[in-house]
């Protein structure tokens, strides 16, 4: 899960970190575009790359940003990278959070920054049980050990009281970094991403899936955000940005194993079998009904203004309670139809 600071006070002690950036609003972190070279535009990525961002390695690899009068740097995040903090000390143009709410709960927290395309059109949280003992809807979790991270607990309460279970119904444990308390039986369920792969392979056949979307609880993944100012003063940057990721996007689902080369070439670190078996989830995720109504990168007012009533009704705002307009803008991917329909 991304890092966000939890106050406005932490905000500026971080922006006083970045050289003031924040509170001076002296820095947006776009190069504007001339006749004769590209806008440059930094993109801040809430953790350790990965391939949540194999569309943009295909538009950077192919061409793509460049057609649009961009030149991408991706900036990777980490442990004791608060990658939100950057955006909103301008010291990137944008970023990607792994999970909406972090967006919202920056918002909450005074911090200026404000969603505007969805990577994924539905979350791949999931809880992983066996047909031993099978979750395969909310019901089934009661008298279970469900072992998850301490950073999605509120996951767990959330989809609880979606589906009207009690608490003490349900024991939550911290979830180690890997399967084994599922495997040795001390839980009856785990957590994490369809997307990983090759973590899951430990599960083999028996293993039963319960997504958190299907379970009532619709939040989005690789969500990217923005600043308020940066909507203001650089709206054609950031659409040139989004049409050549659309791009990128597109390419990768009409060509999978070509895509998975390119990110590998641009992160030798990756093992490329691991993400040969990963492509295929991770462009499920990305595209399917919503997208091909309304485009890659799409979201809507309906599902964020449920997340905010969520996260509201379980007190999980630490300041003001934003509004759906606080968190989200449709503008940037109005301003992209086009090419963005082409790829959905």
């Amino acid at each position: 899960m991304s890092q966000f600071l939890k106050t406005r006070r932490e905000f500026l002690q971080a922006a006083a970190a970045f050289g003031g950036a924040a509170a001076s609003h002296s820095l947006i972190g776009v190069t504007p575009a001339t006749a004769q070279s590209p806008a440059k535009v930094r993109m801040q990525l809430g953790w350790l790359a990965s391939n949540g961002i194999l569309g943009e390695v295909v538009a950077q690899k192919k061409g793509f940003y460049a057609e649009q009068g961009v030149e991408l740097e991706i900036i990777p995040g980490g442990p004791n990278v608060d990658g939100v903090a950057g955006v909103a000390a301008g010291q990137s143009t944008l970023g990607t959070v792994s999970s909406s709410p972090s967006v919202m709960l920056a918002r909450s927290a005074g911090i200026p920054v404000k969603a505007f395309a969805a990577g994924y059109q539905k979350h791949p949280f999931t809880y992983f049980s066996l047909e031993s003992a099978a979750i395969r809807e909310p019901k089934d979790m009661i008298g279970k050990t469900i072992a998850t991270q301490p950073t999605a607990f509120i996951l767990a309460r959330a989809l609880l009281a979606k589906n009207g279970i009690s608490e003490d119904q349900v024991t939550l444990v911290n979830m180690g970094s890997d399967m084994n308390q599922l495997i040795t039986g001390q839980a009856q369920a785990v957590t994490g991403w369809l997307t990983n792969t090759n973590a899951l392979k430990v599960l083999g056949d028996d293993r039963v899936d319960m997504m958190l979307w299907d379970t009532g609880i619709q939040l989005y993944a690789n969500v990217y955000y923005t600043t308020d100012k940066a909507l203001t003063e650089s709206p054609d940057a950031l659409a040139a940005y989004l049409n050549g990721s659309a791009l990128g996007w597109g390419y990768a689902r009409e060509h999978p194993e070509e895509a998975v080369d390119m990110f590998v070439e641009a992160y030798p670190n990756m093992d490329k079998a691991s993400e040969l078996e990963a492509v295929g989830p991770v462009l499920d995720f990305s595209f399917g009904d919503v997208t091909k109504e309304h485009g890659w990168g799409a979201m809507n007012r309906d599902n964020w203004a449920a997340q905010v009533d969520t996260y509201a009704s379980l007190d999980q705002f630490k300041g003001t309670v934003p509004t759906v307009d606080d968190v989200m803008t449709l503008s940037v991917l109005e301003a992209t139809a086009d090419i963005r329909m082409k790829v959905g």
